[in-house]
């Protein structure tokens, strides 16, 4: 499905903003792995100055998951209660820095980037939660055979989601506008035809 302003996005891709799947291949000579790590090495450098600004410890650790360049900040245990001055508010301070740093790296490379930030294990921790959530609303949608709605959540969470319910067998779509953009678990044809005349029932 197409991604439309009222309503739908495709099962495991969200086609929305800087989080978007990529449909182009990467314009920069050499293999996208060399510009991903190009563009985690710009990352740490530019994520190396903040801590420094802001007095922190953290060390920096780069990766290349899904496609895109992924930076983690991340702390001992001691340290990391300093780290979530970063994080902010379920995250909110987090995403702001996703999105300098992802500006940094486009002043230097000329292109725009999907690049990834997590601090302190916050998004590594949010995606188990979601994964379990998507799981729980697979088997009610599975069982009553309806479509059921999430609260709104980010772009990251509802790709998260999306993924989720897709492995699981389902399919989902995205509906509504930012910031009140959801995800809608969808029941199979067969269990939304075989849950109609037992509700009928009832």
């Amino acid at each position: 499905m197409n991604d439309t302003t009222d309503a739908v996005e495709t099962t495991s891709v969200d086609t929305e903003g800087p989080d978007a799947t990529p449909t182009e291949e990467p314009r920069r000579k050499g293999g996208t792995k060399s510009r991903l790590e190009e563009e985690g090495d710009i990352a740490a450098d530019y994520l190396e100055e903040l801590l420094d600004i802001t007095d922190l410890d953290g060390d920096i650790d780069i990766d290349i998951e899904n496609g895109r360049a992924s930076v983690a900040i991340v702390a001992d245990e001691a340290g990391t209660p300093a780290l979530t001055r970063l994080v902010g508010s379920d995250g909110e301070v987090l995403d702001a820095l996703q999105e300098l740093t992802r500006l940094a790296v486009q002043a230097q490379t000329g292109d725009r980037t999907r690049l990834m930030l997590d601090i302190a294990g916050h998004r590594s921790t949010k995606r188990g939660a979601l994964v379990r959530l998507a799981h729980e609303v697979v088997a009610r949608v599975k069982a009553s055979g309806t479509a059921e709605r999430l609260d709104p959540m980010p772009a990251f969470e509802r790709k998260v989601v999306h993924d989720a319910v897709a492995a699981a067998g389902l399919d989902s779509e995205s509906e509504g506008e930012e910031p009140r953009r959801r995800v809608v678990v969808l029941p199979t044809v067969a269990a939304a035809d075989e849950a109609g005349p037992q509700a009928a029932n009832e």
